[in-house]
């Protein structure tokens, strides 16, 4: 089959992905085989592929937003058919015994495996992923708009939770979010879904601010404005510790930061006047399944509407590159098949 493999991180302009021929995967009796239909292209794959994150497999073929069609299953798989279309995300495995599996925070796993990451991923054309970490996909979403749920997706619904609002607690709530690319073109329409008024922060004014009006944004400025009310939560998903500071100055006393990213530049000093009055800081780690079951049955419900630009098989290279320019409106997502 043929598979975009990473042998060395380097900047995505020195085109690091090889397009290769290499031998189509067998699944292990509790996997399942995908021919693969799409892939999203994340910002975690960037930092893979750049190197920001440690190398854990080479070579590796990233991608972790893969939605496919089953065509072989373990010996030990039930819940499935060959032909079914399914969608696989970034936590792959789980060990399922250590304290924070049995505590149902299975997102913190020290023994997990990722997607693209730790094990090959969706730009190829057959992928194996274990079937307990697989979602079955509502078929209100097409191949390109269901790629993108399940990061960029999933990791919005999880920051939601994290904020700490809840229930009617979101009817009026007032929620920032700083960069609008996937994660947060999906991540306003379940908050707006909510109740909630979303005031958003990026500073592409042509494509991403001109999307968050779109999507009913209340009040739009750039990656450095303060928005014109204090906020109940942000979320930043732009990988800038620059936005730390900036952030926690728009948040009223017992408001929470949430920080949307699995990898950030430095964070600069601040005085402890931004965190005064129960204010808080926090962290999003990976996903559960839980996450995805729930936020998939609320995508559908809403229903969230992605906007992607497609990209075809052969262009990985360049569609990592148009996503460190910030030139894609919404989500990426490479077509495999």
């Amino acid at each position: 089959m043929k598979a975009w493999t990473l042998d060395t991180p380097a900047s995505v302009t020195e085109h690091p992905l090889r397009l290769a021929e290499v031998p189509l995967p067998s699944p292990d009796r509790d996997e399942l085989l995908l021919g693969v239909k799409a892939c999203g292209i994340c910002r975690t794959d960037l930092h893979v592929v750049e190197g920001e994150l440690p190398v854990l497999r080479s070579p590796l073929v990233p991608g972790h937003q893969i939605v496919g069609r089953v065509a072989a299953l373990g010996a030990s798989v039930e819940g499935f058919a060959v032909g079914d279309r399914v969608g696989v995300a970034w936590l792959n495995r789980t060990c399922g015994v250590c304290e924070y599996c049995v505590a149902g925070r299975e997102n913190l796993c020290e023994k997990a495996l990722f997607t693209g990451w730790s094990v090959d991923g969706g730009y190829a054309e057959y992928a194996t992923a274990p079937a307990p970490f697989t979602y079955h996909l509502p078929d209100s979403f097409d191949d390109t708009q269901a790629a993108p749920l399940l990061c960029a997706g999933i990791i919005g619904y999880r920051c939601l939770r994290l904020t700490g609002l809840s229930g009617n607690e979101w009817k009026g709530a007032r929620l920032g979010l700083y960069g609008f690319g996937a994660a947060g073109h999906v991540c306003i329409q379940l908050a707006r879904s909510r109740g909630a008024e979303v005031y958003v922060c990026t500073r592409d004014r042509e494509r991403h601010q001109a999307l968050a009006r779109e999507l009913g944004a209340v009040w739009v400025g750039d990656a450095q404005d303060e928005p014109p009310v204090k906020l109940h939560a942000s979320i930043i998903f732009a990988p800038a510790g620059e936005l730390v500071p900036i952030a926690l100055k728009a948040i009223r006393k017992g408001g929470t930061l949430v920080l949307g990213g699995i990898h950030m530049s430095p964070i600069p000093s601040f005085g402890y006047s931004l965190i005064y009055g129960e204010r808080i800081v926090r962290s999003v780690a990976n996903n559960t399944r839980e996450d995805g079951r729930e936020f998939l049955s609320e995508a559908a419900r809403i229903p969230v509407r992605t906007h992607t630009q497609v990209f075809s098989f052969d262009q990985a290279n360049e569609a990592l590159i148009a996503l460190k320019n910030d030139s894609i409106r919404g989500a990426g997502v490479l077509l495999i098949d």
